[in-house]
């Protein structure tokens, strides 16, 4: 239950070019770069429902349970199926245009996002 709570956004790196890498337009860019994200994660063993919370009230949700294939959504609204998985204690998962991987380091939620050779790693800490 390691992932369980609500996080805030402390530090992130890679952040402009992994956005322009995605597609994502400038103005939205700025927008974003020192927004404060707030992920809240509930855990009941295997399932999980993963919310994040973006500028002017938008919000992804996500809901999964490891190993099994499920729906999700991407901030831009674009749906997919997924099998997140758990391995070594990090959660993985291929979304459509990168890999992202989540894990707790130092009471720390790490997300590290790769669209190639072009990496976001987000901290975040517990509120």
């Amino acid at each position: 239950m390691a992932f369980a709570g609500k996080w805030q956004t402390e530090s992130q790196e890679g952040y402009d070019a992994f956005c322009k890498v995605l597609g994502i337009p400038d103005d939205i860019i700025e927008k974003g770069r020192d927004y404060k994200l707030i992920t809240e994660v509930t855990q009941d063993g295997d399932n999980f429902t993963w919310t994040q919370f973006y500028p002017a009230n938008a919000q992804v949700s996500n809901k999964f349970t490891i190993g099994k294939e499920c729906d999700m959504e991407t901030i831009g609204g674009k749906e997919f199926k997924a099998t997140v998985q758990m391995e070594g204690g990090k959660l993985s998962v291929a979304f459509p245009n990168y890999h992202h991987t989540s894990e707790i380091s130092g009471g720390n939620l790490v997300e590290t996002s790769k669209a190639g050779s072009v990496v976001l790693k987000r901290t975040s800490k517990k509120l």
